[in-house]
């Protein structure tokens, strides 16, 4: 396969590092607005061309599929261009922003019998496959309960930088500067650990979104700072069970953390996904009666990069899909509209 890389900015190299190590994967050409940052990319994985455009590239044409590592805003629009030329996509998260958008990209994926998948990173969690194994097996029975949170601390922390000061963070919590807030920026992942994780889809949602004061008059410079830093969200699955899944940038003394706690009539386990590790552990079998939690080694599994390889190869899309990212996005959509409108909603309304 030969990838194109749309974008260069931070995520790319994560694309760059791990199609590298792909076997029969080569890197073909790398795209960026800036001519020095594209050539420096270039030069930095021994990429065969650069461009300064999408079109230019396209016109060159000498690839078979493109990573779109793009900002969220643009995901759409050259998706769709990369599918009406014939290119597979793997797209980074969120498709689009908007259901609207997301569900267009899969019927035109689909239509062009193209691969359409989505970097949703967790997939790469083995404990979290692990996990949805434990359900599929009927380990645990019929899912009762399930809580899910996704907890960051960059706004009380500098681990990561200094929010402040430094654009690459501030834009994050602007309506104006193109944020979603923390629902549009990791409600995507933490709902995907969720809905795998319990093998199940989400039916209802209702939602609560919170954006802090914090600073003078909330903002800093021309960054208002409006877009929502916590929310929480009760959801029912079609599989029978409810939910409370909540995502924050306020947890102060978690770095980048997903959690996923599922309760079934004969077991129950939890994920724990954090910077320094992950861990399943679990309550099965006679340990139910012991409230005995063991935990469960897991072997490493396949990266989504290596799968979109895969995919590509045999000509069938994997999963995670632009069908499940655009079930996703309607899901998000649909908690913006119960916070305005404080009502619950079903998905398939």
């Amino acid at each position: 396969m030969r990838l194109l890389i749309l974008g260069t900015g931070h995520m790319a190299n994560s694309h760059a590092r791990n199609f590298i190590e792909v076997e029969g994967v080569t890197l073909a050409g790398a795209v960026d607005v800036d001519p020095g940052r594209a050539e420096a990319f270039r030069e930095k994985y021994s990429i065969e061309r650069a461009f300064t455009s999408l079109e230019d590239a396209l016109t060159w044409g000498d690839f078979d599929a493109v990573a779109n590592v793009t900002p969220d805003s643009a995901h759409h629009a050259t998706t769709l261009k990369c599918l009406i030329a014939g290119k597979h996509v793997f797209c980074e998260k969120p498709l689009a922003t908007n259901y609207h958008d997301a569900v267009e990209m899969a019927d035109r994926a689909e239509a062009a019998n193209l691969v359409g998948m989505v970097n949703l990173t967790y997939r790469n969690v083995a404990q979290l496959q692990a996990a949805r194994k434990l359900v599929t097996s009927g380990q645990v029975g019929k899912i009762r309960h399930v809580e899910a949170s996704y907890l960051q601390s960059w706004l009380v922390s500098k681990q990561w930088g200094d929010w402040r000061t430094e654009s690459q963070w501030l834009w994050r919590l602007s309506k104006k500067h193109g944020s979603n807030g923390t629902l549009g920026d990791v409600g995507v992942h933490i709902l995907d650990f969720v809905v795998y994780g319990t093998d199940t889809e989400i039916d209802e949602v209702f939602c609560r979104l919170k954006a802090f004061d914090k600073a003078e008059g909330n903002r800093i410079g021309d960054y208002e700072l409006d877009a929502n830093d916590s929310f929480t969200m009760t959801v029912s699955f079609t599989n029978g069970a409810l939910g409370v899944v909540h995502s924050s940038r306020w947890a102060t003394g978690h770095v980048n953390e997903l959690r996923l706690r599922v309760y079934g009539d004969k077991g129950s386990f939890e994920v724990v996904h954090r910077h320094d590790g992950s861990k399943l552990l679990a309550c099965l079998g006679d340990d139910i009666e012991t409230a005995t939690w063991r935990e469960i080694e897991v072997e490493p599994v396949a990266t989504n990069y290596q799968r979109f390889a895969e995919a590509v190869g045999q000509g069938s899309t994997l999963e995670p899909s632009f069908r499940h990212a655009a079930k996703l996005q309607k899901a998000i959509d649909l908690a913006n509209v119960t916070e305005n409108d404080r009502k619950e909603y079903p998905l398939e309304a």
